[in-house]
């Protein structure tokens, strides 16, 4: 079962900040919070969107209903959070797959291999440190074809120049527990990343680090 912290950071996502997720979030604390224009995270799914693909913690679905989707996609989304399941689902026009579920908590093994998984702005909502959000990159390694991609991106917590705007929503979000990444720093990224995957790259954008991996290293594709 979820802690009640890990469900402190999806329990913000009701119907009615999801109508506004695509201004607040996408927009304004991109731009002017996090200094990491949506521009980065589209390039993202340009260059590693699979074939099956992956979504996990899809916030409104904005990135997906704003490339060019591969016209043979076959598309997963998993969050713990329903309302941003069925929010996303409903700006796609495709049939696709929607799985109610805690990314800190291994998937069902019947569950078929991934070419492609995203996890965007989710690392930085989970509670703990990276020994403990590692557990969720362990468990979509798992979800991955030997070939495959995780890319995705996080705020870093630790050594950033915030903006005034940043600082004012870092304060606010751990506070309430929406945000759990004050001890997130980039080498752990990299540690966690480079433990589970072969090749790592991690680029820092303002505060906000875009990270792809790709093959999973054996061990971390082996069931428990």
């Amino acid at each position: 079962m979820s802690t009640l912290s890990t469900r402190a950071g999806a329990a913000p996502y009701t119907k009615l900040v999801l109508r506004v997720y695509d201004l607040w979030v996408v927009l304004i604390s991109n731009n002017y919070g996090w200094r990491c224009n949506r521009a980065h995270f589209s390039d993202l799914y340009r260059q590693h969107i699979g074939h099956r693909h992956l979504e996990v913690g899809p916030g409104s679905g904005w990135a997906l209903a704003n490339i060019d989707l591969p016209a043979d996609i076959e598309l997963t989304l998993l969050d713990l959070n329903a309302n941003s399941l069925d929010h996303t689902a409903s700006r796609l026009n495709l049939s696709l797959t929607l799985i109610e579920h805690d990314v800190l908590l291994p998937l069902n093994a019947s569950v078929d291999k991934f070419d492609s998984v995203a996890i965007n702005y989710v690392l930085h909502c989970l509670p703990g440190e990276w020994s403990t959000k590692a557990t969720a990159l362990t468990n979509l390694a798992r979800t991955l074809t030997p070939e495959g991609v995780l890319f995705g991106s996080t705020v870093i917590g630790v050594d950033q120049n915030f903006s005034v705007l940043g600082k004012v929503l870092m304060f606010a979000y751990n506070k309430f527990g929406v945000f759990g990444n004050r001890r997130d720093d980039l080498p752990g990224l990299r540690r966690v990343l480079s433990e589970r995957f072969e090749h790592v790259e991690v680029t820092m954008v303002g505060n906000v680090a875009l990270f792809v991996a790709r093959r999973p290293r054996r061990h971390a594709r082996a069931s428990p």
